[in-house]
């Protein structure tokens, strides 16, 4: 099966009016499965992510873009997270069954259909970017809502699809195919923006501008000369988020095989605590899959000294909360975990069985009792063992 995820960012946080509309706008397509939507008041933003079929998740993407076209005015909008249009960036990941190219056919039939019917100015960019200037979603976002229309007045900015004249009520959106990304924050015990920029910049790929007396240091073609920070992979900012009274250490990791998130965490703990500063807990933008959180308890297991021969969803608390996943708000990990949003309800999944559980339980390092039970089941498997290895050989029934 042809399986493609798409995770479209609207510029609304805080009218659940209108999210519960662009959602429903999403639901009404057949062939697509919402997963989750996830506001945030101080960015007023929310994203939600859904899968399906191709042909289905480019129609749910288009009516969530009309929907948000029709609900969204961005020349009221304010929020911390930078944006430049009502439906801001919608990314399409390939899940399974189909490739990079394969979904960029998609994403360019999306934008078209986008740019002529709904009269917005779309830019394609990571793997469908037209141009390798285009390819940065922050670089075509720059200057945002309140400075694109000039922006567009430029050749070098016209629109991939759609017209070349600014949409004032909707701005202009990014669509495009890119690899699995994690949206994750860090929360720190401070209110400093500046302080939060700091870490930003020491950990982000991108670094910071070198400055040498004060200034600005360029290379001999005049581009500025950049020292890179220490993590591969990542974009970050600092922010304050007026919501939680605090600030946060905002990252996209965009590939958690080069950076893993439980890398990421503990890099901005190191760097925050040569501030001075503390890192107090986390949070989840969206969704991950499951490795992301079973290899951030197995890394903080072994760095316990502890086994991880435990069950997965211990070994996936342990990262919830050594992460401090639940300091904002309640944490449920099974909502935030693609593969249990997505599993078929109705299989016989091994983890219902009742020998598994107790396998489970004997597994962990709680006080649990039942020794006698342990050498019953032991003594059981050893016996079915023997039984099949009699059964498997037919020259041993048969008394040759």
């Amino acid at each position: 099966m042809k399986l493609i995820e798409c995770v479209p960012n609207f510029s609304e946080g805080r009218d659940k009016s209108i999210i519960d509309k662009i959602a429903n706008s999403i639901k009404s397509v057949d062939g697509v499965s919402l997963l989750d939507v996830d506001p945030g008041h101080a960015t007023n933003r929310t994203v939600m992510t859904f899968v399906g079929n191709p042909d289905a998740v480019i129609q749910a993407a288009f009516c969530a873009i009309k929907a948000a076209s029709e609900l969204i005015d961005m020349r009221k909008h304010s929020g911390e997270h930078p944006r430049m249009g009502a439906t801001d960036v919608c990314p399409l990941i390939p899940i399974s069954g189909i490739t990079i190219e394969e979904t960029i056919e998609y994403a360019n039939k999306l934008a078209e259909k986008v740019g002529s019917e709904l009269s917005i100015p779309v830019y394609m960019y990571e793997f469908s970017a037209k141009s390798e200037d285009r390819k940065n979603l922050a670089t075509i976002r720059a200057g945002e809502y309140e400075g694109f229309e000039s922006k567009m007045e430029s050749d070098e900015w016209k629109p991939d699809f759609g017209p070349d004249k600014f949409n004032v009520k909707s701005g202009a959106s990014v669509i495009g195919v890119r690899d699995f990304l994690v949206a994750y924050n860090v929360n720190l015990n401070t209110t400093s923006v500046k302080k939060a920029n700091e870490v930003a910049f020491d950990i982000r790929e991108n670094g910071r501008a070198k400055k040498e007396d004060g200034k600005i240091v360029k290379d001999e073609n005049g581009d500025i000369v950049r020292i890179p920070g220490t993590l591969k992979s990542v974009k970050a900012i600092g922010w304050y988020i007026e919501e939680y009274k605090l600030a946060q250490v905002s990252m996209n990791l965009t590939d958690i095989n080069e950076t893993p998130l439980h890398i990421a965490f503990d890099e901005v703990v190191d760097k925050a605590n040569e501030l001075g500063l503390r890192v107090t807990g986390s949070e989840l933008i969206g969704l991950v899959p499951k490795k992301v959180l079973v290899d951030a308890g197995k890394y903080f297991l072994r760095k316990q000294q502890r086994s991880v021969g435990i069950p997965e969803e211990d070994i996936i608390d342990i990262a919830v909360k050594t992460l401090g996943l639940g300091e904002l708000k309640p944490f449920d990990f099974k909502k935030k975990i693609i593969e249990y949003l997505i599993e078929d309800k109705h299989e016989n999944k091994l983890i219902d069985l009742t020998v598994k559980g107790f396998v489970d339980e004997t597994s962990r390092e709680s006080m649990s009792k039942g020794g006698g039970s342990v050498a019953a089941y032991a003594g059981a498997i050893e016996l079915l063992w023997v039984l099949w290895w009699l059964i498997s050989r037919p020259q041993i029934r048969m008394g040759i």
